[in-house]
């Protein structure tokens, strides 16, 4: 049995350099306390080396030739791409390199905070072992992060399959490409590989992709997926792989039909599991969920009080900017806790799929609210009426609102949009500092801009929410002034 240190050589050790570890390490340098930060791999993480960074840079590659395959639209009668997928994949690469300096050991030195590369295993709830050394510490942060999810197909560990971990090493394109799952990451992967010019076969066991949002919202994404010449499979579950003299076929199973779909290359992206084992919490008996994240309370203690956890391996959300958002709470309580603790606030978390159209959210939508039984009130606003996307020849998507009834509060919104992810964050502030539809509605918005469509939203919502009565009697008003 370890027990507790007298003294302790540092404040905080923080397990793990991807966003949430880099947040946390950076807030406890920025307060003065002696704050470790332990990586074994890369600094930055999976967002930085195989995940945000990467997908993005590789999502704009495909979208510059789509925009090239539409030239005709815009006037353009004489333009051809010629894809150099292994010049699309080092600009990959050389994006990660540009970035790469904000997450550096260099950067994070000259900030106060002391790196360490090595595999940091935890001794007790105040020593961490590493590279032969033994740290004590008052607290300890756990962002390890989390990997891949590989499901049981049979045979898939017979062949070399693609994950968002190996994916940016390939640098001949895929001819026929089987992409696992129907989430975000599966989306965003499938929409880019098929523009880059691979024949893409989408498997989703579910019955639609992005079943976290709207039937209706999922349909625009289908749609366009369809129409850009992807085979969306929904309702059928991965069962085996057959190799045979090189030839592979995915083997699915839908409604009890055996369905056989070959391909080249096959990309898992079906969920992200937690890197929550290897380096000592079975030992000391700290809790996990059924899922296999570790088990936080609302200030993001572990079942040990003085190790925290945020980020992936927490959950509940897996997200760059929610890890970055717990890291704040988890350390302040880390370092702070004694005096004053704060309770991580859920209440307002946005994401986006960065699919073309994008996809942002923040709060309820629908099926969450007939889920909980909450009622709302539904506003939609139709982009394909907005000027500024008529010009642009994106012309799509909806911007639609969920309120409280007879109300302006909001309580979610979803965006099917160009640009969705950046147009979301008016209504995320209107939800984070409390203002509704009628002072969005109140707004000067530059025309003409994307932006504009938030306020036409507010416009239709106020014209179903208007006055009646008050109406009617400016209506005799007028009739009065008229003499």
């Amino acid at each position: 049995m370890v027990h507790k240190p007298k003294t302790f050589d540092r404040n905080l050790i923080v397990i793990g350099g991807g966003s949430a570890g880099l947040v946390s390490a950076l807030i406890a340098a920025a307060v003065n306390a002696k704050v470790t930060l332990i990586e074994k791999h890369k600094m930055g993480g999976d967002c930085l080396n195989t995940g945000c960074v990467p997908s993005k840079a590789f999502i704009k590659s495909a979208k510059v030739a789509s925009l090239i395959k539409r030239s005709r639209e815009f006037g353009i009668n004489v333009a051809e791409s010629h894809i150099d997928f292994a010049a699309v994949m080092e600009r990959v690469q050389s994006i990660i390199a540009r970035i790469e300096p904000h997450d550096s050991v260099e950067r994070f030195q000259g900030l106060g905070v002391e790196c360490l590369n090595g595999e940091a295993r935890i001794i007790s709830p105040w020593t961490v072992a590493i590279n032969g050394q033994t740290l004590s510490t008052r607290n300890i942060i756990v962002a390890t992060g989390a990997r891949p999810f590989v499901p049981p197909i049979k045979n898939i560990d017979q062949i070399k399959y693609l994950t968002s971990d190996n994916l940016w090493s390939i640098r001949e394109l895929p001819r026929r490409l089987v992409v696992l799952g129907g989430g975000p990451i599966g989306c965003e992967l499938t929409q880019a590989f098929a523009r880059l010019g691979s024949r893409v076969t989408q498997v989703e066991m579910l019955p639609r992709i992005l079943a976290r949002e709207d039937d209706d919202i999922a349909a625009i994404i289908s749609k366009r997926f369809e129409e850009e010449g992807i085979h969306i499979r929904t309702n059928h579950v991965a069962k085996e792989i057959i190799n045979h003299n090189n030839q592979k076929i995915l083997v699915c199973e839908n409604n009890k039909n055996t369905v056989e779909i070959e391909f080249d290359e096959i990309l898992v992206a079906v969920g992200r599991a937690a890197n929550s084992s290897g380096f000592g919490l079975e030992e000391l008996g700290v809790e996990l969920n059924p899922n296999k994240t570790i088990r936080v309370n609302d200030k993001l203690q572990t079942s040990i009080s003085n190790i925290y956890a945020c980020g992936d391996v927490a959950g509940p959300y897996q997200f760059t900017h929610t890890a970055s958002h717990q890291a704040w709470y988890a350390t302040v309580n880390a370092l702070f806790g004694k005096f004053k603790s704060f309770k991580v606030d859920y209440s307002v978390i946005p994401w986006a799929t960065f699919t073309d159209p994008e996809v942002a959210r923040v709060g309820l939508n629908e099926q969450e609210a007939k889920e909980k039984g909450i009622a709302c009130d539904i506003t939609s606003y139709a982009i394909d009426e907005l000027d500024r996307a008529i010009a642009e020849g994106e012309a799509h998507g909806v911007v639609k609102v969920l309120t409280v009834p007879g109300k302006d509060k909001i309580l979610g919104v979803t965006i099917v949009a160009d640009h969705a992810g950046e147009l979301i964050t008016e209504y995320i502030s209107a939800m984070k500092h409390k203002f509704g539809m009628n002072k969005i509605l109140g707004t000067i918005h530059i025309y003409p801009t994307l932006s504009e469509a938030n306020k036409f939203a507010a416009g239709v919502w106020k014209k179903a929410h208007a006055p009646e009565l008050l109406l009617k009697l400016v209506k005799k008003y007028h009739h009065w002034m008229r003499g």
